[in-house]
């Protein structure tokens, strides 16, 4: 199981997201920067800030 703390990488928001993979991470991710943050599109440096952060639980 994979999760992801948004928190990491946008300080102050404090979403979290779980899934069994990485794809699973980011499908959840696109649509919560898009929402939260105004963020319509994942970037290559976004989508690797996000990896850095995701994590084995």
């Amino acid at each position: 199981m994979k999760r992801f703390a948004c928190g990491d990488v946008i300080p102050g928001c404090d979403a979290t997201f779980s899934a069994p993979d990485e794809g699973g991470i980011f499908s959840q991710v696109g649509a919560h920067a898009a929402s939260a943050h105004g963020v319509p599109e994942v970037t290559p440096e976004l989508q690797a800030a996000v990896r850095s952060h995701i994590r084995t639980v």
